[in-house]
């Protein structure tokens, strides 16, 4: 059953003035079957980098292992933090290297580094394309209608949050395969913070 985990899935991340929010909901399924209620989509990488998975969670866990043993790597040999842009790189490389045996995987990543906040987003093949905001999985669709209605340049960080909120309550309702709880990390030029679920809550009590 593992090896059919996560085959439909909500994600979402979106790119503000002072950093970046990524955010899933926490349901894994199974065919027709809920298999999880409360399954982790979004990981950390580094103090600065975050990422989130759609697809089968066991290719979806070794390109975690993977990315993350990676940018310690970059680090230890150039004393500095890989770039968001060269960490998108690194992944669709990686992910291009198996297209003709691919890892069934759609992903996010997304933080800051000198250059600022940015998302990328990239398929199986290893093709990366940055973008303003950007949502993977069966309810996509659903989060599109809110960012295209909502979005707009210089969004906070707050308010970036209450966004992706509101997209995900839309995939969660329309979407089968979408559902469970909400989680949330913020990037900035202070780090990586995954949100607690007392502040999910009362955000998504603010907006909803």
């Amino acid at each position: 059953m593992e090896e059919r985990l996560l085959k439909g899935t909500t994600t979402v991340g979106i790119m503000c003035k002072d950093g970046v929010v990524l955010a899933t909901e926490t349901r894994a399924t199974a065919g027709s079957l809920i298999a999880h209620k409360r399954t982790q989509k979004l990981f950390q990488i580094n103090d600065r980098l975050g990422m989130t998975i759609a697809g089968l969670v066991g290719d979806a866990q070794i390109l975690i292992r993977d990315m993350r043993a990676e940018c310690e790597l970059y680090k230890y040999h150039r004393e500095r933090d890989i770039s968001i842009k060269g960490a998108a790189t690194l992944l669709s490389n990686i992910l291009y290297q198996r297209r003709f045996y691919p890892y069934y995987v759609q992903l996010l990543i997304g933080g800051v580094d000198e250059e600022g906040p940015s998302i990328y987003s990239l398929d199986a093949a290893g093709g990366s394309i940055p973008d303003k905001y950007v949502s993977t999985g069966s309810g996509s669709v659903m989060v599109y209608g809110v960012l295209e209605d909502r979005y707009k340049e210089g969004l906070s960080v707050e308010e970036g949050m209450e966004l992706v909120i509101r997209g995900l309550k839309a995939a969660m309702e329309r979407d089968s395969y979408s559902g469970g709880e909400i989680s949330i990390a913020t990037i900035t030029k202070d780090g990586f913070k995954m949100l607690k679920d007392a502040e999910v809550a009362k955000i998504r009590k603010k907006v909803i």
